[in-house]
């Protein structure tokens, strides 16, 4: 039986999951006009390189130019959602990239950590195997 204090609760991880959804379908069309109406202004993204630690990337206009030209270089890419764990306005995106790379099928494994806010990604910090 479902409380009150569960509603909430329920309805943030709904509103989490669809923003997750809409971001996950506009990267895979490489939108990033639709990409920066997800974002909050204050929105942070971590890359996965250069290793060891990635790239930090703040503020939405920094991070939508970045995937602009990411977009540019890498215009067979395709994100594979695997599994998305939602947690409140948390959720984890266990994800398959894959491409075609030096004309061979080429694929990476890796999770994204999302934080949404008010229905926008505040932040994308992600992470790779190997």
């Amino acid at each position: 039986m479902s409380t009150p204090t569960n509603r909430p609760a329920q309805s943030e991880e709904q509103a989490t999951r669809k923003a997750i959804d809409t971001f996950n379908d506009a990267f895979n069309r490489h939108d990033a006009d639709a990409l920066a109406a997800l974002l909050t202004d204050d929105t942070v993204f971590e890359d996965t390189s250069p290793a060891p630690d990635g790239r930090r990337i703040e503020g939405k206009a920094a991070v939508v130019e970045h995937w602009r030209g990411w977009f540019a270089r890498n215009q067979d890419a395709r994100f594979e959602a695997e599994e998305i764990i939602v947690s409140g306005s948390r959720a984890v995106v266990r994800w398959v990239y894959r491409k075609v790379r030096d004309g061979q099928p080429w694929h990476l494994r890796g999770v994204d950590v999302f934080t949404v806010r008010d229905g926008r990604v505040v932040a994308k910090l992600a992470y790779v195997k190997g």
